[in-house]
């Protein structure tokens, strides 16, 4: 493939995945069709196949950029200067602020992602992961680069991460998706209390 019709194939599928997004927005997950998607995005139906098999694949792409997006704007965040406990604060209030910029899209991709079954399980899976291993850098590499006598560990970052999304997913169910930084305290305090944890247990 040449460098033009990369080009062209790059725009097609942001156009396709934008069109999506909208169409979604305006009718879920369950009530929009190719037909939609391809109307909002203005390409024809043989583009969107080419793209991609179905609409679940269509919609887990989605998921995926806009989870690189919020990623985005959370590694943007980080202040190394600061102290990790007040980088987490900007983190997380960066990240809840990137959630709520659009509520009706976040609750169909919050939702729905988990309806598509396995492939849907792990690209959530992998967007957590990739949060969890920010956390880890964030709360482990204090400034000056030591790493933490007692550090984070990696089962303590996903369980703050799941309990994150628990929180968001209430604030979904409860019409509040608009509202999502009220949550970077309790999610905060939730950060500090597993890395202050004792790893063995003691």
């Amino acid at each position: 493939m040449n460098d033009a019709a990369a080009s062209v194939g790059a725009e097609h599928r942001s156009r396709l995945l934008e069109g999506m997004a909208r169409a979604i927005a305006d009718k879920g997950y369950a009530g929009t069709t190719i037909a939609d998607i391809v109307r909002e995005a203005s390409v024809s139906r043989r583009t969107f196949y080419e793209h991609f098999e179905d609409k679940a694949q269509g919609f887990i792409a989605l998921y995926e950029a806009a989870s690189g997006r919020a990623f985005s704007v959370l590694r943007a965040a980080i202040d190394p200067q600061a102290a990790w406990q007040a980088q987490a604060e900007q983190v997380l209030g960066a990240y809840l602020d990137a959630l709520s910029a659009n509520p009706v899209l976040l609750r169909t991709l919050f939702i729905e992602i988990l309806g598509l079954g396995a492939s849907g399980l792990a690209a959530r899976r992998r967007a957590n992961q990739q949060l969890a291993d920010l956390m880890l850098e964030v709360v482990n590499r204090p400034p000056g680069g030591a790493r933490r006598g007692a550090p984070l560990q990696p089962t303590m970052a996903m369980a703050v991460v799941g309990g994150i999304h628990e929180m968001v997913l209430q604030s979904i169910e409860q019409g509040r998706a608009g509202a999502l930084r009220e949550l970077v305290a309790p999610a905060a305090a939730l950060l500090r209390a597993a890395a202050a944890a004792d790893p063995a247990g003691r």
